[in-house]
């Protein structure tokens, strides 16, 4: 099983990247989520002059916010800065869309968008919002056409597995269920230290924020998994909600969230534990098929995490 690590995009994303590259990171999925985040292809280019060896890929770019040719130009240049190393990974959107009060892109859209963007790196011309468009790139400006990438899928069901199975070289997803190879689980969480609880205040500042996202994500899909942290966003005006239920998106835990944010559900929904604890995890994850585990490390050290994580996982 490839280890690799997932970043939200920050200032500090490149320095990260060439961590993971020294320490034997497969690969490097940074996020795409402009209302919380750094623009994940400014922070991949910056990545890629400061590494030589580690893949780098979109995990996961969003239709909607990009024209497939402004999506195409992107994925060039940082083909031209990291050549052989890029990979994108391409979903319906959930902070990225759910952060601005959207619904996540139809599956119809993204099939689409993908196929479209496929076919302007290939050199083709494509029809898109009934105009003909083609990169012209000359030379010195783009690599040449074709330009080779591997393409990942994000979906959790099967509709997603359908687009997948035509357009893309794998799935990438935050359980480890899935019928495609090769496949990519997202996960989090934080090793422990000798007798450390669950409590600490670094384990909740590591592992609390993906534990949060349980929050979120279930507000929005109208499941009450606490009904007096639901109370208080219910009492938020519904035009601006959005914003406070995905405040600190897997990168903080806020003030609303954090009584809520428990050694259970932290237990429950990360891979926290000791190092053996998360190894079992992992090997958990590989033997039901997982090809590739993309760790996303947070709170105030990543390095710590990205060091742990990566002995923990050593060999596997």
């Amino acid at each position: 099983m490839l280890v690799s690590c997932a970043l939200a995009p920050s200032i500090d994303t490149p320095a990260h990247v060439a961590l993971a590259e020294q320490l034997g990171y497969h690969r490097a999925w940074v996020y795409d989520s402009p209302a919380l985040y750094h623009d994940v292809f400014m922070e991949l280019a910056r990545a890629a002059e400061r590494t030589t060896t580690i893949g780098l890929g979109t995990g996961v770019m969003i239709p909607s916010f990009r024209h497939p040719m402004a999506a195409a130009s992107s994925i060039a240049t940082l083909v031209d800065l990291a050549p052989d190393r890029v990979a994108v990974g391409v979903g319906t959107g959930f902070s990225g869309r759910a952060a601005m009060g959207q619904r996540p892109v139809p599956w119809r859209h993204v099939e689409a968008w993908v196929s479209a963007v496929q076919g302007l790196l290939r050199g083709d011309q494509v029809d898109w919002e009934g105009a003909v468009v083609q990169m012209m790139h000359p030379p010195g400006f783009a690599p040449s056409r074709p330009i080779e990438v591997e393409w990942i899928i994000a979906t959790e069901g099967p509709r997603g597995a359908e687009v997948a199975a035509r357009l893309g070289d794998g799935i990438f997803s935050m359980t480890s269920t899935g019928c495609s190879s090769p496949r990519v689980s997202l996960v989090y969480g934080t090793v422990l230290e000798p007798d450390e609880a669950l409590t600490s205040p670094r384990v909740v500042a590591a592992a609390g924020p993906a534990a949060a996202v349980v929050l979120h994500g279930s507000y929005d899909r109208g499941v009450r998994l606490f009904e007096s942290w639901c109370e208080d966003m219910d009492r938020i005006p519904a035009p601006v909600r959005h914003l406070a239920v995905h405040a600190g998106h897997l990168v903080e835990v806020t003030e609303l969230d954090r009584p809520f944010v428990t050694p259970d559900l932290i237990a429950s929904f990360t891979f926290t534990g000791s190092a053996g604890a998360v190894r079992e995890q992992m090997m958990a994850r590989r033997d039901d098929g997982v090809t590739e585990v993309a760790f996303q490390p947070a709170g105030p050290d990543v390095a710590r995490e990205l060091e742990s994580f990566r002995r923990a996982v050593d060999g596997l």
